[in-house]
C-alpha cells in the first residue's frame, strides 16, 4: 500500500531520534549581552570622554554631540571586527511591521590591498534608498530618496550567521524630506510627548525636575509545529494561517497543556533562543506551554520602551530562525488554527519620574494623590480615544483573533479590579465605602486608604488591565510590531495628563488638596464608562457598551480609519507625533495591506479547492459511487443504503465547494475584500465537512490533530 505523503511526514517525524538539551550549557550569564554595544564595550573601545558623552543620551536622554560621531564609528568599528563582523547595516522598522537591512562591508580597496573603514557620516546617517516600501503617497516616484539615521539610544548589536556576522545599527526612516516612513519615528516622538507632560505635571505638585522613563515588557505567544507538515499547507506557507481545518475532537477543551511539562525538543528549542536572546541583551525571563497545544510563550523583563519595541522584533526574528535549525516553524500569526486559542503580544506598560514608578501606589500620601491624578489621566485618555486604541492592533490577523478565545474583545474598556475600583469610586463619591475601615478619601493627606500595590487580580478577557504598578494592553497581535500601539498609548496620555497639568497649575496652595480631589473627581464622572470589571466576552457587555455609547468598529477597515479623523489629526500634531499628511499615510497603507492580505487568502484559498480538495473528493465520490452501482448489479443489499448516503454525502460537498468557489472567484475578480471574506467563511464549513468524510489517508491536507500533537 502506497503512503501518501502526509502519512509519510508523520512517519518521519516520529523516527526522529529525542535531541535532548545540552547537559553542560554555558555557567553562569558571561555571556550576556556579549553581542551588544553595551557599557561595557562602549567603555572599553571608545575614549573617555567619548564615553561619558554617549552613555549621557543611553542613561539619560540628553542630545547626543555630533563631534563624537567619528570616536564612536572608530571604536564601534573596532568593536564589531573583533566580534567577527564584516558588514554593516542601518536596521530601521518600515511600514510593512518587519525589519529592513541593507549591509555594507567594511573593506574599502587600497591600491592592491583593502582596509576596513567606517566613517561617522556611515554611522550617523545612511541611504538605503529602499523605494519600494509602503508610503501611503509620502514618496513621488522622482522623490525616492529615502534616509536612515542613527538612534543612539538604542544599542548596535551583532547578528551572527553559519559564516560571518553583521553589525546592526539601529535607526529611523525618514523621506527626502523628513516626512518620517517608519515606525520608530513616530514611536521616539510619543516618548517625547509623554516625559514633557508628565514633567509639567510633576512641576505643578512641586516636585523636582526628574528623568521621565517609560518602560515595556511584551510578552509574545507563537505557535510551533513540525517544518514537515508546514510545506504540505499552502495556506500556512502564503498566508500564515491554516484556511481549512477541522478541530480535532480534543485540542484545548481539557486546558492539560497550559503551563505543563515541555517536552525535551521544545525545551531544546527554548533553550537555544534564550541563549541567542541573552547573547543580544534582551532579558528573557519566563518560558511555558500556553492553553491551546503546540502554543508557547515567551516573556522579558521591563525594559526601555524604545528598546523593548526593538527587542521584540528580534525576539520573533529568533524565534523564526532557532525552530528552522531545530526542524520546526514558529506560527507567529494571531489565529493559525481556527477553533483554538489565538495568539497575541502584550504589552506591560509603565512611566516612571525618578525612581518612582508613577503606576506604583503605596502609603505616601503624596504618593498616593499622584498616582490617583495619573490613573485619572489615563482613564480619562483610554475613554476619549479607545478607537485610536483599537486602530493601533486593527490587522487581516487580528480580526481573527479578538473576541475568541480568551483574547480580549475588540472593544475597548479598562479593568481595574474591585479594590482599586472602590478607590475610585470613593474618590468620586466623596465618602468611604462600607467595606473599607478608612474615613472618606481625601487627596494628598493622612487620611488617604492605603492602596496595596497589588490591589487587583488578573483579567483575562480585559483589553488594558490594571495589574499591579502597570498596564496592561492584551489587545495587540502576535505578529505586530509593538511600536504602534505603544505609540498611541503614549500619545493619548501625554494629552490627558497635559490638560490636568494645565488645571493644576492653577492650583491655590493652601486649597491645592480639596481643588485637587474635586478635578479628579470631575474626570472621574466624566469618563467612568470605560471602566469595567466584569467578563468582557459576555453578551450582555456588548449591549452594556452600546448603552454607555463606546466606539465599536465593525471592522479592522473601519477601525483603521480612526487614524485620519479631525480629533486624531489635532491630538497627534499637537504633541508632534504625527502630521496629517504621515496620519493619513498610515491609514492608506494600513488599510491596502488589510485588503492585500484578504486578496492572498481568497486566492491560495480558491487554488486549494480547486487543485488539492476537488480532485480527492471527487476520486471518493467515483469510488462509492462504483461501489453501490457494483453492489445494485450483484443485488447485494447489505451495505447499500450507507453506500448511497456517502455518495450523497460527498456529491453534496461537491456541488457546494464548485458553487462557493465559483463565488470567490467572482469576488476576486471584483477586488471585493468583504465579498472574499464572505466567500472563504462560506466555503470552510464545506471542505472542513468533507474532512471529516474523505478517507484519511487520501485526504492532501495535514489535519489539527497531527499539527497540534505532533512535534
Amino acid at each position: 500500500m502506497n503512503m501518501s505523503s502526509r502519512s509519510k511526514a508523520i512517519a518521519a517525524i516520529g523516527a526522529r531520534p529525542i535531541d535532548l538539551p545540552d547537559r553542560n550549557p554555558d555557567s553562569g550569564i558571561d555571556f550576556y549581552g556579549a553581542d551588544v554595544f553595551n557599557t561595557d564595550a562602549i567603555v572599553e573601545y571608545l575614549p573617555r570622554p567619548t564615553a561619558k558623552k554617549l552613555l549621557a543620551t543611553v542613561r539619560n536622554g540628553e542630545p547626543i554631540d555630533a563631534e563624537i560621531a567619528a570616536d564612536v564609528a572608530h571604536g564601534m568599528k573596532k568593536w564589531a571586527i573583533d566580534h567577527g563582523a564584516t558588514h554593516y547595516t542601518h536596521w530601521f522598522l518600515p511600514l510593512t511591521g518587519s525589519t529592513a537591512e541593507k549591509h555594507d562591508s567594511f573593506i574599502e580597496p587600497d591600491g592592491d590591498k583593502a582596509i576596513m573603514t567606517f566613517s561617522a557620516k556611515n554611522l550617523i546617517i545612511g541611504e538605503p534608498d529602499a523605494s519600494s516600501f509602503p508610503s501611503g503617497g509620502l514618496r513621488s516616484t522622482f522623490e525616492a530618496r529615502g534616509y536612515t539615521a542613527w538612534d543612539p539610544t538604542s544599542p548596535a548589536f551583532i547578528k551572527r550567521h553559519a559564516n560571518g556576522a553583521t553589525l546592526c545599527i539601529p535607526t529611523v526612516f525618514c523621506s527626502y524630506t523628513g516626512i518620517a516612513l517608519d515606525k520608530k519615528t513616530p514611536m521616539l516622538r510619543s516618548c517625547v510627548a509623554l516625559r514633557k507632560a508628565t514633567k509639567r505635571l510633576m512641576k505643578a505638585f512641586g516636585l523636582p525636575e526628574e528623568r521621565v522613563s517609560i518602560t515595556l515588557g511584551a510578552e509574545q505567544e507563537y505557535f510551533l509545529i513540525d517544518k514537515m507538515f508546514y510545506l504540505q499547507r499552502p495556506d500556512l506557507l502564503q498566508t500564515g494561517r491554516t484556511l481549512f481545518g477541522a478541530p480535532p475532537p480534543k485540542h484545548q477543551q481539557l486546558e492539560d497543556h497550559y503551563f505543563g511539562s515541555i517536552r525535551q525538543r521544545i525545551l531544546k528549542f527554548m533553550t537555544e533562543v534564550e541563549k541567542e536572546l541573552w547573547r543580544l541583551g534582551i532579558p528573557a525571563k519566563t518560558r511555558h506551554n500556553e492553553v491551546a497545544p503546540a502554543q508557547f510563550e515567551l516573556a522579558p523583563m521591563f525594559e526601555s520602551a524604545n528598546l523593548a519595541v526593538d527587542h521584540n522584533m528580534l525576539i520573533m526574528e529568533v524565534l523564526r530562525q532557532v525552530a528552522e535549525r531545530n526542524g520546526l516553524v514558529c506560527l507567529l500569526h494571531e489565529k493559525p488554527f481556527a477553533g483554538v486559542n489565538g495568539s497575541g503580544k502584550h504589552n506591560n506598560w509603565s512611566f516612571c519620574y525618578g525612581d518612582t514608578n508613577l503606576l506604583q501606589p503605596g502609603n505616601d500620601p503624596e504618593q498616593n494623590a499622584i498616582f490617583l491624578t495619573v490613573l485619572s489621566a489615563i482613564i480619562m485618555a483610554v475613554d476619549k480615544y479607545s478607537d485610536l486604541l483599537f486602530a493601533s492592533v486593527a490587522s487581516a490577523g487580528n480580526s481573527h483573533r479578538l473576541g475568541a478565545n480568551e483574547a480580549p474583545p475588540a472593544i475597548i474598556s479598562i479593568y481595574l479590579g474591585d479594590q482599586l475600583n472602590e478607590i475610585i469610586e470613593q474618590l468620586q463619591n466623596g465618602s468611604k465605602m462600607s467595606s473599607r475601615k478608612a474615613t472618606s478619601l481625601r487627596i494628598g493627606i493622612d487620611t488617604l486608604p492605603p492602596l496595596p500595590c497589588d490591589a487587583t487580580d488578573r483579567n483575562r478577557t480585559s483589553p488594558f488591565a490594571f495589574t499591579g504598578n502597570k498596564f496592561e494592553f492584551r489587545a495587540p497581535g502576535s505578529s505586530q510590531s509593538c511600536a504602534g500601539p505603544m505609540m498611541v498609548l503614549n500619545t493619548i496620555v501625554a494629552d490627558a495628563v497635559d490638560e490636568i497639568a494645565a488645571k493644576v497649575e492653577t492650583f491655590k496652595t493652601k486649597t491645592f488638596n480639596e481643588e485637587l480631589q474635586k478635578l479628579l473627581k470631575e474626570v472621574i464622572i466624566k469618563h467612568k464608562r470605560i471602566i469595567f470589571n466584569g467578563d468582557n466576552y459576555s453578551g450582555e457587555w456588548r449591549k452594556e457598551a452600546v448603552r454607555r455609547g463606546l466606539p465599536m468598529a465593525k471592522n479592522a477597515v473601519e477601525g483603521l480609519c480612526a487614524l485620519t479623523t479631525r480629533s486624531s489629526v489635532e491630538l497627534f500634531e499637537k504633541h508632534g507625533v504625527f502630521t496629517a499628511k504621515e496620519l493619513a499615510s498610515r491609514c492608506d497603507v494600513f488599510v491596502h495591506e488589510f485588503e492585500r492580505k484578504i486578496r492572498i487568502e481568497g486566492g491560495i484559498t480558491l487554488e486549494m479547492v480547486r487543485n488539492m480538495i476537488m480532485p480527492v473528493v471527487t476520486e471518493q465520490f467515483n469510488q462509492a459511487l462504483h461501489a453501490m452501482q457494483n453492489a445494485q448489479a450483484l443485488g447485494v443489499k447489505s451495505g447499500f443504503t450507507a453506500l448511497s448516503s456517502r455518495v450523497a454525502m460527498l456529491g453534496e460537498g461537491l456541488d457546494g465547494i464548485d458553487k462557493k468557489s465559483a463565488a470567490l472567484e467572482k469576488a476576486l475578480d471584483k477586488n471585493d475584500a468583504d465579498a472574499i471574506v464572505k466567500g472563504m467563511n462560506e466555503l470552510r464549513p464545506i471542505v472542513d465537512r468533507m474532512e471529516g468524510i474523505v478517507c484519511d489517508g487520501d485526504w492532501p491536507l495535514p489535519k489539527y490533530r497531527e499539527m497540534l500533537f505532533i512535534y
